[in-house]
């Protein structure tokens, strides 16, 4: 298997789970991480920039892109279509530079298809209950809405033992440290150290990683 310099972490969660907070937080800590954009072929929202929230894409697009095989993942919901592109995450990890995606479970799955070094990281709720406490507190959903969040949150965390790490969200700072040295370890990995420095390997007489 092909390592290359960077590394390849994936986020995973139930709505209300703290996922984008911690990834947030992450990247203004580290902001050599780069994170993955994916590509939609839904229309622009009001402020979305290009490039920034996604890659708006045609529908004629996106079925290139997947016949050419140019997606790690994608799926369709509510009748528009959302993918992870390859390119720019080949071109980052080449690079030495480690990509974040926050993604679903499937999508996770996918990834893991395609890209089999990548890194699994679950975020759980301390409790159910304050799952719904959180979803609540965000004021952005009806109780219809936070209900069915709730249901299917049971459903996702089924799929926990996928990802190689888990992190318990109870206390926002812990999660954030924890999620850190994930990535401080990973880049510690014999493969990922072989591939940074692969001059140094060869003068030390280092075998490559197998």
């Amino acid at each position: 298997m092909t390592h290359t310099p960077g590394n390849v972490f994936m986020v995973v969660a139930p709505s209300g789970a703290g996922k984008s907070s911690l990834v947030r937080a992450l990247l203004d800590r580290d902001p050599s991480i780069v994170l993955s954009i994916s590509c939609t072929t839904r229309a622009p929202r009001p402020g979305e920039v290009d490039g920034r929230e996604y890659r708006f894409v045609t529908n004629e697009a996106f079925a290139q892109m997947r016949q050419n095989d140019e997606l790690l993942e994608w799926a369709e919901v509510h009748g528009n279509f959302y993918g992870t592109p390859r390119d720019r995450i080949d071109a980052a990890t080449r690079a030495g530079h480690d990509v974040l995606l926050e993604i679903d479970w499937q999508g996770a799955r996918q990834v893991k298809q395609r890209f089999a070094q990548a890194i699994g990281i679950f975020i759980l709720p301390p409790s159910i209950e304050e799952l719904a406490s959180r979803l609540k507190a965000r004021g952005q959903d009806e109780d219809a809405v936070i209900a069915r969040r709730l249901l299917a949150a049971g459903g996702e965390i089924a799929h926990a033992p996928e990802c190689e790490y888990v992190i318990i969200n109870q206390e926002f700072s812990v999660a954030l440290a924890e999620l850190g040295q994930i990535v401080s370890a990973a880049r510690l990995r014999f493969a990922s150290q072989a591939s940074r420095n692969a001059q140094l390997f060869a003068q030390l007489g280092i075998p490559a990683a197998h």
